[in-house]
């Protein structure tokens, strides 16, 4: 009698080495930094910024940047700096915000199609092809329009737009170990549909989100700075990227530091958050790490 091996399901490193092999990754460690000095900008701001974002007059109007003012001023006389700081708060509450609504409700809609199968696949399914066939601007638009514009609206709105992409990649991963021997053979052993849910599925669906869901933050942050910058997020005087971009793009030619240091910081966060997510991609992936 020949016996088989059943493929178990993977389980997630130590925290200690999934740190260690965070750090021997470049792209990780680089990645880790930046999002790690965006996290400290938005906790200690009031302490580390030179004065308040709201404040009119903290410097003469338009000035460039300066000993006095880093990061010059605006047409209002507020430090662009402190702005800056504190609008990697706004930032890290947009990213994390809207990656949360649709990496939940994604999962939840992917793991019960997958889990489910027949009609109940079917349906939920469509609905997210349905959803599929229009970019997630769109949807994201089409949301603020009910809603209204306003920075949480917009964070909603991006939050519900990227739902069937989070849905489909749910249940992808979940037809895919429901065909592993070590599932068929739980089934077999007549384990409970709670057991089979969360302990077989669920922790070989969470690092795939979490991989997915680090690289969707810095989607979040672009499509809020897009939203903002058309009017449609952050309103005055909030200090955020793409709202002062917004502000700005008029006096380009007077004051370009208005435009030039938002624009930065945006793409320095966009780039930590994609670094970040391929060295996490590497840590999970045990494919990755044999290479």
């Amino acid at each position: 009698m020949t016996t088989e091996t059943i493929e178990a399901p993977a389980r997630p490193e130590r925290p200690q080495r999934a740190y260690a092999a965070l750090f021997r990754s470049p792209s990780g460690a680089v990645g880790l930094v930046i999002v790690a000095v965006l996290v400290v900008c938005a906790i200690l701001a009031p302490y580390i910024a030179p004065h308040d974002p709201l404040v009119m007059a903290a410097g003469p109007r338009l000035e460039p940047p300066s000993l006095a003012h880093w990061m010059g001023t605006d047409q209002f006389g507020r430090d662009v700096l402190s702005r800056i700081i504190y609008g990697s708060r706004l930032t890290l509450m947009i990213g994390t915000i809207a990656v949360g609504i649709s990496l939940s409700a994604g999962l939840l809609l992917g793991l019960v199609a997958g889990y489910a199968s027949g009609w109940t696949e079917r349906v939920l399914m469509r609905i997210v092809d349905v959803l599929f066939s229009f970019t997630e601007i769109v949807i994201a638009l089409a949301c603020i329009a009910i809603l209204g514009v306003g920075l949480v609206n917009a964070m909603i709105a991006i939050g519900i737009a990227s739902i069937p992409f989070y849905a489909r990649v749910t249940h992808s991963i979940v037809l895919v170990e429901k065909n592993k021997p070590y599932f068929e053979s739980a089934v077999a052993a007549g384990a409970s549909h709670a057991r089979l849910i969360f302990l077989h599925l669920l922790p070989n669906v969470i690092p795939t989100l979490i991989v997915i869901g680090t690289l969707g933050v810095s989607t979040a942050v672009l499509a809020a700075a897009g939203l903002s910058f058309l009017g449609l997020g952050a309103q005055p005087p909030q200090p955020e990227w793409g709202f002062m971009l917004s502000s700005s793009r008029d006096l380009i030619s007077r004051a370009p530091w208005m435009m030039i240091f938002p624009g930065l910081a945006i793409a320095i966060t966009v780039l930590g958050f994609n670094l970040l997510g391929d060295g996490v991609r590497e840590v999970l992936d045990p494919r990755q790490r044999a290479r």
